[in-house]
């Protein structure tokens, strides 16, 4: 999520960010159950409209999207030959819809509204739980998911240029050592921050 704000004064920019995860949730559910493809279709005009809304650059927008196509080229073609190529197609689009929803939370929220958002949440229940921590659990949680991504991506592009291509454990082995080596450095950092206990 960090670097990933993409600066706006749209009214998704400025909508206040407990209401934005509220509906991305009610999003997300909703898209999960649409059963029809003109159902899909419409889900997906709709999360367009709002991209347009917000004014995102098509660039930054794609970028978030596109990473996921990966892992469809190879579940698609399972979920069709198993379950149908109706059922893999919606699967598909309910993916992307629910992806490009979660993206534009991302470009449209900073981290420290996030933080803040989940303090305001979670004042009430101080006794109980440390809002900060949990803030900047799920901010971290947040970023490390594009940031696996774009390991991938890296990954797959260095295979790329030299020409190889391998099964399924020659891209998770490389992507799971560099996904350790980021978290490593990530935890030195929080160390370093005096936030190891």
């Amino acid at each position: 999520m960090i670097g990933l704000y993409s600066p706006g004064r749209s009214v998704i920019h400025r909508a206040p960010t407990l209401l934005k995860l509220l509906l991305l949730s009610v999003g997300v559910v909703v898209v999960g159950v649409l059963a029809e493809p003109w159902q899909l279709a419409i889900a997906a005009l709709v999360v367009l409209s709002l991209f347009v809304i917000a004014r995102i650059p098509p660039r930054a927008a794609v970028a978030q999207i596109a990473p996921i196509l990966w892992m469809l080229v190879l579940v698609v073609p399972i979920q069709g030959l198993l379950s149908g190529w109706l059922v893999a197609a919606l699967m598909a689009g309910r993916l992307i819809v629910a992806v490009a929803l979660a993206a534009l939370f991302t470009l449209t929220t900073t981290v420290t509204a996030v933080l803040e958002a989940f303090h305001r949440l979670l004042r009430p229940f101080g006794r109980w739980v440390d809002a900060d921590r949990i803030g900047l659990l799920v901010a971290l949680t947040i970023r490390c998911i594009p940031l696996v991504t774009e390991i991938v991506t890296e990954v797959l592009e260095a295979r790329r240029a030299r020409g190889t291509r391998g099964s399924v454990m020659a891209l998770a082995v490389p992507v799971v050592v560099r996904s350790l080596y980021a978290a490593d450095a990530l935890g030195e950092a929080l160390v370093a921050r005096g936030l190891d206990d």
